[in-house]
């Protein structure tokens, strides 16, 4: 099925990391991404670009269990810093499976499972996560090149795949602590995902 996207108005949204635009996506009819973005991103050059998949626990609760939180801030003072750039914030919480699958594995993992085994045992792929919205997005708002804030090479991959140019990767690593240790291990040993313990 070809991903329907609308593209809603853009607004200012002052942070306190400074000053954003912001404008919505509306896909398939039912779903809502958000983009927030500085300077001009139709010029020809590579954009600054972090895809943030929506992270309720560590966005907006400062949950320690993973380091979705401490991504999201160093990327939107990354892009304040350049002056230029775009995160998306995608709506596949849970790696795709949804709040109430994603505390469900968060019970599992309580009890001694690793994120992929968790979401596997409740029937579900380790990531369900797609990105050919965030590939017809960032086409809608003028870009098809990017310099990726990222450590997981799927993502790369992916929007590859959908017609983005990946001239650069920027590694994002952040927030590695006691409680999120073994999550950031299950990503980098099993999940393929390019650490290397910086913080």
């Amino acid at each position: 099925m070809t991903t329907k996207l609308i593209q809603g108005p853009v607004a200012l949204l002052p942070t306190k990391y400074g000053l954003f635009n912001i404008t919505v996506f509306k896909e398939n009819d039912s779903i809502d991404h958000a983009v927030i973005f500085l300077g001009d991103l139709t010029d020809g050059e590579p954009v600054l670009c972090r895809i943030h998949s929506e992270c309720l626990t560590g966005d907006v609760f400062g949950s320690l269990k993973c380091d979705c939180g401490f991504q999201l801030a160093a990327a939107m003072q990354e892009i304040q810093k350049a002056g230029r750039g775009a995160i998306l914030y995608m709506r596949q919480e849970g790696r795709g499976i949804g709040l109430f699958n994603k505390i469900r594995a968060y019970k599992l993992q309580d009890n001694g499972a690793d994120t992929v085994d968790a979401n596997v045992n409740l029937g579900f792929p380790a990531d369900a996560r797609n990105y050919e919205a965030c590939a017809q997005m960032m086409k809608n708002m003028g870009f098809t090149k990017v310099i990726l804030m990222t450590n997981n090479p799927l993502k790369i991959n992916d929007i590859k795949e959908h017609g983005i140019e990946v001239v650069d990767r920027k590694p994002i690593e952040y927030g590695r602590n006691k409680f999120n240790e073994n999550y950031l291990n299950t990503k980098e040993e099993r999940m393929g995902h390019m650490l290397h313990h910086q913080d």
